[in-house]
């Protein structure tokens, strides 16, 4: 085949020498712009993983590659005065300029032919290429040729950053935070080889236009950066080889995705994408140069596989786009948090944490590493962390806590199982079993179901069980299996469950207090859910009211009407009296419902009040209602126990509620006097496109936790103990909330305590014969379990050696 590769960076390069590896008879031409051994830019991280592929793919390259690393284990923070350490991370560096070099002695060995300072503006100067490769970079010509094809999607980020160098060596990745009048700036800095390292220099818009570098030369860019982190450089100088970049030197990061990667052009050639010019990852992991050359490795893998001539490649190119689609995705999703955590760290987290959080929030910013992986990492920082948290929440608790035993030698405890206090109410754990909707009532009253599902839950070793949403009157149900709380027999039986908990286990009991506005009146959650009932079944159907007239289910939904002040007197009273009552039945917690689309979330979300009266239009006049029914219930329930307020912190639809406006309500709510607010999101409209994925919801909390200012429950798959340890450790949350888990499995906490190896927490006393057993199984299964490799720094494993 006729091969040209249009760009020769790491990608063009390696898939020419790999091509040529497969087949001598190739003809593959390299087409670059820049003179010959000349590039721009300074190091590259990639991980220890993807030398290996190299290795086994050219093991003459990776050899050449690996004498010329750097390799480090440490990652470093300075940060108010402090600097901290964990080990075991794993790096591996080299230089742009020296990667580049040996590829292109590589190429030139195989007989691959290299063009120096040739301009190629298109695939179609080369008529007679049967495949033309597109690594043309991250301002592809190629893919703005064919826009209406490759259908790329381009985001550029906010914050701005400056990719210099210097002549000094770091024993670790350093991160550098700086505080100035204006803002903060934070440095990514790295080795790369015996005397040189990156230094990435990164700011919010706001702060880089503050302090005049909008308008800066290159030259005094680089003499404020070297001021700003004097201490850091220790004399050292900052270097620019970006002196070709017209205007300012600061750069704003740009996301791209492409849906197709391939095309035919108008001479019949195909040409397809490759490296940033088809897929971007931020820096913050530094996975683009690991992308860029296992796309190499991909793309001949397939001629390997299907076959390396002209008529194979539509076959081999949309086996290519498959194969690469996912592990793209996979990456650029762990750098889309990593990105946002730095675009925000200012705002966010450098002035609320402690250097000591600060730092894990740091580590753990993609969500990809866990508590656990830390732990296999540096298990002596991670150790002397734990201790640190644990003496933070020790603090801050209202007592001592007297529901676990004694803590083995030496072992600190780890932070799900740490105390937390609001109000007067002592939590023993940081675990919360959701309120999880059963539809098994009876005109509203709670039976034995009940007693036996939350009783067996506050058995479990959660710190607070939180029994599903409750309705204040029988038109605020779902369905007619919900619970209520409007009468002395449905107050006498949560009684009933209250007191089972607080005689038989130590954990806290909440009831949930909502009005299920337009999508009330539908059938069980086993029959269909959110459908009405049926109009000739035994069960009547009831009037609905929403802020505005809707149909949930357009066409299919009861009609809601919109409620008249009236009307809203009545609910809020409703809500008064059932409050009175939780408190009479002895909860020790309340929280209202104000999310998923419900009666007071419909007024909250402008998908669904479209009032023009005082209580719709901008957001303080949509929160006016929710919040007079929020200050009537705060009134009336005890002062000394907390309230929590469940909003739906994202609509998941243009036009509708956003993160930030979850700010502003949680703010709202502050002031009037909730203790947490529990952050979950979607379920408003039917056309909601959430993006799921573990943890996906927890990103609301965080955020809701450091810029409210208030005290956060985290929501959304979150299934295991590792996930709640990352979150509470890391200060996205206070409570985490965990659902299905517990309708598998009653004794979650207790169950996830012995995989995890803690053993200082209590049993019920009838169960503790069990509890030896379940840690000695998970103790040997821990035993025989192989350590999986890591595949990045990033990439939530452990490693010897594994930067990416």
């Amino acid at each position: 085949m006729r091969i040209v590769c249009l760009g020769g960076g790491p990608a063009g390069l390696y898939f020419a020498l790999l091509m040529k590896r497969l087949d001598p008879r190739h003809q593959i031409t390299v087409v670059e712009r820049n003179r010959p051994y000349d590039t721009f830019g300074w190091g590259v991280v990639f991980s220890d993983a993807t030398l290996d592929t190299m290795r086994r793919w050219d093991r003459e390259t990776a050899d050449a590659i690996e004498q010329a690393f750097a390799h480090w284990d440490d990652i470093e923070l300075r940060f108010k005065g402090r600097r901290i350490r964990s080990g075991g991370h794993g790096f591996v560096g080299i230089g742009r300029k020296r990667l580049l070099n040996i590829l292109q002695a590589r190429c030139e060995s195989l007989g691959v032919e290299l063009r120096f300072e040739c301009e190629a503006d298109s695939d179609l100067d080369f008529p007679d290429a049967d495949l033309v490769i597109a690594a043309d970079g991250i301002n592809s010509k190629v893919r703005t040729r064919y826009a209406d094809v490759f259908r790329p999607d381009i985001v550029v980020r906010p914050n701005r950053y400056i990719w210099l160098g210097t002549p000094r060596r770091f024993e670790a990745f350093t991160f550098d935070f700086q505080r100035t009048e204006h803002g903060w700036f934070q440095a990514h800095i790295y080795q790369f080889d015996a005397e040189t390292s990156t230094c990435i220099v990164e700011c919010p818009e706001s702060v880089w236009q503050a302090h005049g570098l909008a308008s800066a030369s290159a030259d005094e860019s680089v003499a404020f950066c070297e001021r700003l982190f004097a201490d850091t450089l220790n004399g050292a100088p900052l270097l620019t080889n970006a002196r070709h970049l017209r205007g300012s030197a600061w750069l704003n990061f740009q996301r791209v995705i492409c849906e197709q990667w391939w095309v035919r052009n108008a001479h019949g050639s195909h040409v397809v994408l490759m490296g940033d010019a088809v897929h971007t990852a931020h820096f913050a992991i530094g996975s683009g140069t690991k992308l860029a050359l296992e796309d190499g490795v991909e793309l001949v893998r397939q001629f390997q596989k299907l076959g390396d001539t002209p008529e194979r490649l539509p076959a081999v190119l949309d086996a290519f786009q498959a194969a690469r689609r996912i592990e793209t995705l996979r990456l650029q999703n762990a750098a889309w948090n990593a990105m946002e955590w730095f675009e925000v760290c200012g705002a966010r987290y450098c002035d609320q944490l402690e250097p000591e959080q600060f730092m894990y929030s740091l580590l753990t910013r993609s969500q990809r590493i866990s508590h656990e992986n830390l732990r296999l990492r540096d298990a002596a920082w991670l150790e002397g962390y734990e201790q640190w948290f644990e003496s933070q929440a020790s603090s801050a608790a209202v007592e001592p806590s007297a529901h676990v035993e004694a803590p083995a030698a030496g072992r600190p405890t780890p932070p799900m199982f740490t105390p937390f206090a609001v109000r007067s109410v002592q939590l023993k754990n940081r675990v919360v079993v959701s309120p999880m909707a059963q539809y098994s009532a009876v005109n509203g009253v709670p039976g034995d179901f009940h007693l036996v599902h939350l009783g067996a839950r506050a058995l479990g070793g959660a710190a607070l069980v939180m029994a599903e949403m409750t309705a204040p009157s029988p038109e605020a149900r779902i369905t007619p299996g919900c619970p209520g709380l409007w009468n002395d027999e449905q107050q006498t039986a949560w009684q009933r469950i209250v007191q089972f908990a607080h005689a038989h286990s130590d954990a806290k009991i909440g009831l949930q207090l909502g009005h299920s506005g337009a999508k009330g009146s539908t059938q069980r959650g086993w029959e269909r859910a959110d459908h009405p009932l049926p109009v000739d079944g035994p069960e009547p159907n009831w009037p609905l009211v929403s802020a505005s007239p809707q149909q949930y289910l357009p066409g299919v939904s009861a009609p809601a009407r919109e409620i008249t002040r009236d009307d809203m007197t009545v609910v809020r009273e409703a809500f008064v009296a059932s409050t009175g009552r939780a408190a009479a039945a002895g909860f020790d917690w309340l929280e209202l419902h104000c999310a998923h689309g419900y009666l007071l979330s419909s007024f909250i979300s402008p998908l669904t009040n479209q009032r023009t009266d005082e209580y719709g239009g901008d957001l303080a006049s949509r929160l006016r209602y929710p919040l007079e029914v929020f200050a009537a219930v705060r009134q009336a329930w005890p002062a000394h126990l907390p309230i929590s307020v469940r909003i739906s912190a994202h609509d998941w639809v243009e036009g509708g509620i956003t993160p930030a406006d979850a700010v502003d309500i949680a703010r709202a709510f502050k002031r009037a006097g909730a203790d947490l607010i529990d952050c979950s999101s979607g379920q408003v409209s039917v056309r909601a496109r959430p993006t799921y994925g573990r943890m996906y919801q927890t990103p609301f909390a965080d955020r809701i936790r450091q810029e409210a200012g208030i005290a956060t429950i985290a929501v959304g798959a979150i299934s295991e103990a590792d996930h709640v340890n990352s979150i509470i450790a890391a200060g996205r949350a206070d409570l985490c909330a965990v659902a299905r888990p517990h309708l598998a499995n009653p004794a979650w906490t207790l169950t996830e305590a012995a995989r995890v190896g803690y053993k200082a927490i209590a049993w019920p006393a009838p169960y503790v014969s069990g509890k030896s057993q379940i840690e000695s199984l998970f103790t040997r299964a821990a035993a025989g379990a192989a350590v999986p490799v890591a595949d990045g720094f990033d990439a939530g494993q452990p490693a010897a050696r594994g930067g990416s």
